[in-house]
């Protein structure tokens, strides 16, 4: 079932941003941090896949997870976890999602009963061909009159800073320092008054009813 593209207020709404983000890149800080640059570009990316992933009922989610058992089915929740990047109970909800919608299926091989992989349903499978054209018409318009030369240049400096942050994030666990999970990462959110993990809260004080 298609549905439709876009919706006026969702077509307004992305006029008004990009004028304001260019201007940024362009005129207001045009040397911001690389950090803050690469953001943006992900988010044109991403929102132009979103767009063209609506139409065919897709959660952007759900391609995540997709793309990487299309390239190695039979993955456990956890490789599924590590490869996309997101904490497990987020992998769990999503199968859960792409269970029901019969993109894949969990099994038990029989061979290591308590471990539960992920496989392609015939339904997952056929996506394939379907959505990466998608993705692929998405990548080449970001790269509209850039060079092959700027483009493998580009290339090379990305893999740099993905291996240059991969080894600092190395270095911080030899440290001892961490991700937060996701309830940590709530509990920052909230402030400082939510108990930390594995706490207990006390419970408030009762105040004496006053007689007469």
């Amino acid at each position: 079932m298609q549905v439709k593209l876009v919706t006026e207020r969702e077509n307004k709404s992305s006029a008004e941003v990009l004028p304001r983000i260019l201007r940024h890149w362009r005129e207001t800080v045009p040397d911001d941090r690389m950090a803050h640059l690469i953001r943006d570009v992900s988010r044109g990316l991403s929102r132009g896949l979103q767009m063209r992933l609506r139409e065919h009922g897709v959660a952007h989610g759900h391609w995540t997870f997709l793309r990487i058992l299309w390239r190695a089915d039979g993955l456990t929740q956890r490789q599924l976890s590590e490869q996309a990047g997101v904490m497990e109970p987020t992998t769990f909800s999503a199968v859960q999602s792409m269970e029901k919608l019969g993109y894949v299926s969990r099994q038990k091989l029989p061979d290591n009963r308590k471990q539960v992989r992920v496989f392609l349903t015939p339904k997952g499978a056929a996506l394939r061909v379907v959505l990466v054209p998608l993705a692929e018409e998405v990548n080449r318009i970001g790269l509209t009159g850039v060079s092959a030369e700027d483009i493998a240049i580009t290339r090379r400096t990305l893999l740099t800073l993905i291996e240059n942050l991969a080894n600092d994030e190395m270095a911080l666990s030899e440290k001892n320092l961490r991700m937060p999970s996701t309830r940590e990462v709530s509990r920052l959110g909230a402030g400082p008054d939510v108990p930390a993990e594995g706490a207990v809260a006390k419970r408030p004080r009762r105040r004496p009813v006053e007689q007469g």
